[in-house]
């Protein structure tokens, strides 16, 4: 089972919330994601293998996603997000470094939309 860091937003506006998570995730190489949003596409799995909907995907966020990105931005794990808005999924063990950076982006993103969060790092 792989390391994964989950993500429960607090407060409007989610769908901010949630998109400046994806932005976020396109330039960490070291990660695939899921979110509500995109677990909400219908056939997920099909779409996403696409590369040409995974670019049009991260296009209308807006954020450019380099092609050879497309094929692992998306976790292909089964993981279910359960109670949770948001994973990302660590491709190899994060170090407390990493750990600690992932929040500072995810503080840094959310500061100026108003809602909180909270992370459960899972090993």
């Amino acid at each position: 089972m792989p390391t994964t860091s989950f993500i429960k937003i607090y407060g409007p506006p989610m769908v901010k919330a949630i998109r400046e998570l994806e932005k976020i995730a396109v330039n960490m190489p070291e990660v695939c994601i899921m979110d509500s949003m995109i677990s909400g596409v219908p056939d997920y799995v099909n779409n996403f293998s696409n590369p040409g909907f995974t670019t049009q995907y991260f296009e209308s966020i807006p954020t450019r996603i380099e092609h050879k990105r497309c094929g692992t931005i998306i976790s292909k794990s089964g993981e279910r997000l359960g109670e949770y808005d948001f994973f990302f999924e660590w491709f190899t063990e994060p170090s407390m470094e990493q750990l600690n950076s992932l929040i500072e982006k995810i503080d840094e993103a959310l500061e100026p939309l108003g809602c909180r969060y909270t992370i459960t790092t899972n090993k």
